[in-house]
């Protein structure tokens, strides 16, 4: 009787034993769980707040711009104004709007005036146009492209008139009105002004001298026996005897009582017995015909044009300008973008 009373305890202790071995596995895991949640929780947000701290203290380490006012722009020159405060744009979608010319910005955010950092993007709505247009570049096109330009753009070539001409060929439209990029209403009547080629003997035009060397002006000046007022300007960013402005201007009809005048700069920046200067090379395209050329750097003292001009296929542009510290160089070809790149 014993035996069996005390097998019965045993198996009722043995059967506690276990039980409580079981409970404490238990609790010993549940305190593991919540230890290794508890790290979790602790690695996501530490890693939460580290990359929040480098994101804004990226953010904050660029400058401050002022997002300017693009409604209205054509898509190329609202481009171009954003770049110029290192903003981006992004296209959100179009509406039709008959106050707006197609292909303009309808709307924008940020909106103008809102102070944001660099590299800030801004959305923008373009206008799939109305009763408005956008007048297109012609200077530089031939006659007949002109038109058919024109017509694609819902707008008639009305009044043309020839003048001689020592910059364009025989039949490239030297001259517009209304102007590019202005908006007008769709049919108008574009008056343009074409190029009749070199005079002939006896008519002299005045040669287009600026960014050019005054030492070929005065040549000009002896070999056609005309007087040159030179004016100085010593406050030009241009070395020294470059041609800053001309009167009259290229192209114009000379008689012998014509009063020509010449600004030139008469600055020279010497450093370490040498000038420090830029220097711009451009190639015209070989393909196609005249070209109208822009050129415009931008550096610490702001933007600035140095070059405007036409240019024939194949011809170069070179073009000396002083050094202002680190710049770039934004190349345009009738109106249109088409190179922009760092200058040593």
């Amino acid at each position: 009787m014993k035996k069996i009373v005390m097998t019965r305890i045993k198996s009722i202790l043995s059967k506690k034993i276990l039980m409580w071995e079981s409970e404490i596995k238990d609790e010993l895991t549940g305190i593991r769980i919540i230890e290794l949640v508890g790290i979790a929780i602790f690695l996501f947000f530490f890693s939460y707040f580290s990359l929040h701290w480098a994101i804004e203290t990226i953010i904050h380490s660029r400058k401050e711009q002022i997002v300017p006012d693009i409604m209205g722009r054509s898509a190329m020159r609202a481009i171009e104004i954003l770049s110029e405060r290192n903003l981006a744009i992004r296209k959100e979608g179009v509406e039709f709007d008959e106050s707006v010319p197609i292909g303009a910005v309808l709307r924008q955010n940020p909106p103008p005036g809102t102070q944001v950092r660099e590299g800030k993007t801004v959305r923008v709505v373009f206008s799939q146009g109305g009763a408005a247009v956008f007048v297109p570049v012609l200077i530089g096109l031939p006659l007949r492209n002109a038109e058919l330009l024109l017509r694609r753009k819902q707008l008639l070539l009305g009044e043309i008139s020839e003048a001689y001409s020592l910059r364009s060929k025989k039949g490239i439209v030297m001259f517009q009105d209304p102007w590019a990029e202005s908006s007008v209403a769709k049919n108008t009547m574009m008056n343009v002004v074409v190029s009749a080629g070199p005079p002939p003997s006896g008519i002299v035009l005045m040669p287009d001298f600026r960014q050019r060397q005054l030492s070929q002006a005065m040549r000009w000046a002896s070999e056609n026996a005309f007087f040159v007022e030179v004016r100085d300007n010593p406050d030009s960013l241009f070395p020294n005897g470059t041609i800053l402005g001309q009167e009259p201007g290229p192209d114009t009809v000379l008689g012998d009582d014509t009063e020509i005048s010449i600004t030139a700069s008469s600055r020279m920046e010497i450093i370490h017995g040498r000038e420090l200067v830029h220097r711009i090379h451009y190639e015209v395209s070989q393909s196609g015909s005249q070209s109208q050329i822009r050129i415009i750097i931008v550096d610490r003292q702001g933007e600035r044009e140095i070059f405007n001009g036409f240019r024939d296929p194949g011809t170069k542009v070179d073009l000396t300008v002083p050094h202002g510290g680190a710049a770039k160089v934004r190349i345009f070809v009738n109106g249109v973008l088409v190179e922009e790149r760092e200058l040593e």
